[in-house]
């Protein structure tokens, strides 16, 4: 089984890619997919939708687990992030692959054990889980390879 996760974002999409086979779990890619600061706000979701739509070309996922939209004080970035999870789910759809959502607490939990974990326990453990040489350099990968492995280890 192959599993995409994404931390969705406006200016930073994180992607981490996993495959499952016989209980083990293996990398097969995970980054952040950028947006130009300044660029046309339409311009920026197209590029979103067309960085998500390559990525589940590139990997032909059976799973896609997005993370879910937290409360947020800055309104104008949840508004901004919650349009990105948009054009990200509907990616997903036209393709046809099934998507789960889930909660930062949930993907936190699952990796370190607890729902509250800071961002660098959540890539120490992700680094160690996963057998990385390094830590994601950047927390969106780790966290997306997070929600790769959440996913990867329930049952759908």
């Amino acid at each position: 089984m192959i599993v995409l996760g994404i931390d969705p974002g406006f200016g930073r999409m994180g992607f981490g890619c996993v495959s499952v086979s016989r209980g083990k779990t293996t990398v097969l890619d995970y980054g952040v997919a950028t947006t130009k600061k300044g660029e046309e706000h339409a311009k920026r979701l197209l590029q979103i939708s067309d960085d998500a739509d390559e990525l589940i070309k590139a990997h032909k996922p059976d799973l896609i687990a997005v993370e879910t939209l937290y409360f947020s004080k800055n309104v104008k970035m949840a508004i901004q992030v919650a349009e990105a999870r948009g054009v990200i789910l509907a990616a997903a759809a036209r393709r046809g692959v099934k998507i789960v959502e889930l909660t930062p607490g949930q993907a936190k939990m699952a990796v370190t054990g607890s729902g509250s974990a800071d961002k660098k326990g959540v890539q120490m453990m992700v680094t160690k889980l996963l057998g990385l040489k390094k830590a994601p350099k950047l927390d969106d990968a780790a966290d997306a390879l997070a929600l790769a492995l959440t996913a990867a280890t329930m049952r759908w």
